[in-house]
Parts: C-alpha cells; sequence; structure tokens
C-alpha cells in the first residue's frame, strides 16, 4: 500500500498540517456534496414534504454520527499518545475497544428505533402528514446504521495510522456511491425517498466493509487485536471506555447539538411559517453539515499532530499547530458565509422548485444562517485543540454553551424580538457568543505569550 510518510513528532507543521489537512477537506467536501445531491434528488423528486420527512429523521443519524466520532475521537487522541510513547499494543486495544463499544450502543439504539418508530418520530416533531414519509426513511436507514459507526470510528484511526488519503478515498467511495443511488433509486426506479434511504444504507454499509479491510490487510500499527475476558480486562476495558468518551464527549455533543437545532429549529419554524418554513429550514439544514465539515476538517487535521506532540510534551509545536488551524478555520468561515449570502438564491434552487412558498422563504434566510460559519469555524477549531491535549472538560463546556445554553434560548426569544429574521440569526448569535468566550479565555488566562505569540505568527 502506498502509505503517507508522516513523522508527527518532528516533521514541518505546515507540511504535515497541509498532509492531513487536504484529504480530510476533499473527503469532507465530497460528503457535503453527497448532503446537497440527497437533498436535490428528494426535494424535485418527491417534493418539499420529502425534505420536511428527512429533516424529522436527521437528528437520529446525527445522533449515531455523534457517537461514532465520539468514539473516534476518544480513541485518536489516546491512541496518538500512546503511539508518541511507543506503546503500540496499549494504542490497538484502545482502537478495539472504541469498535466493540460503541457498536454495542449503537446496537440499542437501532433496536429501540425499530420497536417504537411512531414514538421516536413524533418525539422529533413529525406532523401526522408527514409520518409516513418519515417512517419509510427510518425504516430503511436503520440497517446501515453500524456499519456507519465502523465507517466513523475508522476515519480517525486511519488517519493517526498515517494513511489520511486512504480515509479520504473511504468517504469519496461512499459519496460517489450514495449520489449515484439516490439518482438511480429516486428517478428511474421511481422509490421515492425510500430509495433515498436505502442508498443510504448501502453507502454505509460499503464504508463500513473499507474501513475493516484498512485494519485487516493494510494498516501499519494499529491492528484489531484479541479482547480478554478476565475480570481484571473487563474492568480495564471499561475505565478505557469511559475515557474516550470524556474526551470525545464534545464532538458528541456537536452532533447533538446539530441534532437538536434540528429539533428545535422545526418545532419553531412550524409554529411561526408551518409546513413551507420547515421545507425551508431544512435547506438550511442540508447545508450546515458543509460548514461542520469544512471547519471539522481543520480540527481533526490539527489533531494528530497536537495529540502526538502533547504526548511527547513539545509544547512549542503544539501551539504553532493550533494557531495554523485557527489561521485555516477563519480563511474557511469567511468564504462560506460569502457563498451563502451571494448565492442564496442558486442554492436554495438546488433543493427547491421557485414556485414553492419555502423557496422564498429559504432565499431570505440563507444569508442569515451564513454569518455562523466564521465564529463556528473558530470554535471548532479551540474546542478540538482542548480535546487533543486531554482537556475534556473545558472542550464539553464551550460546546454545550455554543451549541445548547445560547442556541435555545435564541431560537425561543430572537422571533419575539425581531420576527422571521430572528428564526434564522439564533445560530450565527449563539457561535459569537461561545467564540467571544472561547477566545478572550485562551488569550487572558491560558498563555502568557500566547497573544504575543499568534501576532508574530499570523
Amino acid at each position: 500500500m502506498n502509505r503517507d510518510n508522516l513523522d508527527f513528532g518532528s516533521g514541518k507543521i505546515g507540511s504535515l498540517f497541509k498532509a492531513m489537512f487536504f484529504p480530510t477537506l476533499v473527503g469532507m467536501l465530497f460528503n457535503s456534496a453527497l448532503n446537497v445531491c440527497d437533498g436535490m434528488f428528494v426535494g424535485h423528486g418527491v417534493g418539499s414534504d420529502g425534505l420536511a420527512a428527512i429533516n424529522i429523521v436527521a437528528p437520529l443519524f446525527l445522533l449515531c454520527a455523534g457517537i461514532g466520532l465520539m468514539f473516534g475521537i476518544g480513541a485518536s487522541v489516546i491512541g496518538s499518545i500512546r503511539l508518541s510513547e511507543n506503546n503500540v499494543s496499549a494504542a490497538r486495544q484502545i482502537m478495539t475497544q472504541a469498535f466493540a463499544s460503541g457498536a454495542i450502543i449503537f446496537a440499542v439504539v437501532i433496536a429501540v428505533s425499530l420497536l417504537f418508530s411512531r414514538e421516536v418520530l413524533f418525539a422529533l416533531g413529525c406532523s401526522e402528514s408527514l409520518e409516513s414519509l418519515a417512517t419509510d426513511y427510518l425504516l430503511w436507514l436503520l440497517p446501515g446504521l453500524v456499519f456507519f459507526y465502523f465507517q466513523c470510528v475508522g476515519m480517525m484511526l486511519i488517519r493517526i495510522d498515517g494513511s489520511p488519503r486512504y480515509a479520504m478515498n473511504v468517504q469519496i467511495v461512499c459519496a460517489v456511491l450514495n449520489i449515484f443511488l439516490d439518482w438511480y433509486m429516486v428517478f428511474p426506479l421511481g422509490m421515492g425517498i425510500k430509495g433515498a434511504s436505502i442508498a443510504t444504507s448501502l453507502s454505509c454499509i460499503a464504508g463500513g466493509f473499507m474501513v475493516i479491510a484498512y485494519f485487516l490487510f493494510f494498516s501499519n500499527k494499529l491492528k484489531f487485536c484479541r479482547m480478554r475476558l478476565s475480570l481484571a480486562s473487563l474492568k480495564e476495558s471499561v475505565r478505557n471506555t469511559a475515557y474516550m468518551v470524556k474526551i470525545g464527549l464534545a464532538t458528541f455533543i456537536a452532533e447533538l447539538s446539530i441534532g437538536i437545532m434540528m429539533v428545535t429549529g422545526n418545532y419553531m419554524f412550524l409554529s411561526y411559517l408551518g409546513e413551507s418554513g420547515v421545507a425551508a429550514f431544512s435547506v438550511g439544514c442540508y447545508l450546515f453539515p458543509l460548514i461542520f465539515s469544512i471547519s471539522n476538517s481543520v480540527a481533526q487535521s490539527s489533531q494528530p499532530i497536537i495529540s502526538f506532540n502533547y504526548g511527547r510534551s513539545q509544547w512549542e509545536r503544539v501551539r504553532k499547530t493550533l494557531y495554523m488551524a485557527l489561521r485555516t478555520a477563519c480563511i474557511c468561515g469567511a468564504i462560506i458565509s460569502a457563498g451563502m449570502w451571494a448565492g442564496a438564491s442558486l442554492l436554495s434552487g438546488i433543493f427547491l422548485p421557485s414556485t414553492e412558498e419555502a423557496y422564498g422563504l429559504a432565499v431570505s434566510g440563507l444569508p442569515l444562517l451564513g454569518l455562523c460559519a466564521l465564529p463556528f469555524a473558530i470554535n471548532i477549531s479551540f474546542i478540538g485543540y482542548y480535546q487533543s491535549c486531554e482537556q475534556a472538560t473545558r472542550s464539553i463546556i464551550y460546546m454545550l454553551l455554543r451549541g445548547v445554553v445560547f442556541m435555545v434560548p435564541g431560537f425561543i426569544l430572537l422571533p419575539q424580538l425581531s420576527g422571521v429574521g430572528g428564526l434564522w440569526l439564533a445560530i450565527p448569535l449563539s457561535e459569537l457568543m461561545a467564540a467571544a468566550i472561547i477566545v478572550s479565555t485562551y488569550f487572558s488566562r491560558d498563555n502568557d505569550n500566547s497573544l504575543h505569540y499568534l501576532k508574530r505568527n499570523l
């Protein structure tokens, strides 16, 4: 296998970050293209009700993604530190425990969703008129979710194993397969929203098998190991799993906060603007993963470098990596905001016919939503830094601030103060308030020399 040659401990920070960032970004962009195409096919092939139905189910999918990324980040941070200590066997044990523990949790989530599907959908904000479409999408999505978990965890671990391009290829293959199957099942086969769900499940299965194949046949240092079943070993597994959860919990909250955003937004848009409002909001929800993915690609690219050098107490390299990540995050966030402001009509037209009421609502709302991109990118970069340095409590607090504490009241209060525009401004305002706290705290308390260093190097 043509493996990437990455020396996290002594290579140039700029070269290492580029080697990690561009494959990660490409993979994330393909995932974002998948979301856009999925919405486009459903919006034009099924209609705005189809988009609204998927938006109802999306928080459950995000919950599963959050569990996967939580274990993936936790295992990759701990695994990177163990690799920096040349403790390969411990890193392998962490990897194996991450796959096993999360798979059990996923099985429980799938079972509950299958047995109580109607109750789950209505808890997520489903209406009677959307129940049939939402049920079709949910039930055909469930078979692929365990494989989706393998993919989420595997992406993180493949990167710390030194193969970011393989991780990129997994994401590209899954995205291309899903886009083709989406089109084929929704239009030529006329399967509607059920076809879109089956396409997603099949692509998840393909990605899961590619991840498993990597660790069985192509990996460098990280391989599956046999889990011992003695009482002492099981206790150790529980401790390791709990620590992985602690480290990765902020990432789980990030995904969960998107679900909370969708559920809260669904309720508020429905109450102010009816089902057309939910369909318009769903356009923003399809585009928000683009914002998240690009910002997250910055954090994920810096994580192995920061964790490895943190494990070796190479603080200058840790700091340089953080500032490179922040610089990149600011550029990406500004580009996304400008794109959503200038291209609101084009982006809305991808998902909805211009004759529908939801189209006009989306055109007026997307420029406001796009204001969140820059502060969001800064927040995610800092939170990823704290995770990489085992400062789990701080990363969790900051993620809760931006994703729950500020956002939910914003959805409730801003429309009362500024009308419908306040619905779209709830997310940007919450990100901006969180960014102000995170940045001011870092430069006032964490590093006496940080501001001077930043001025010299940015």
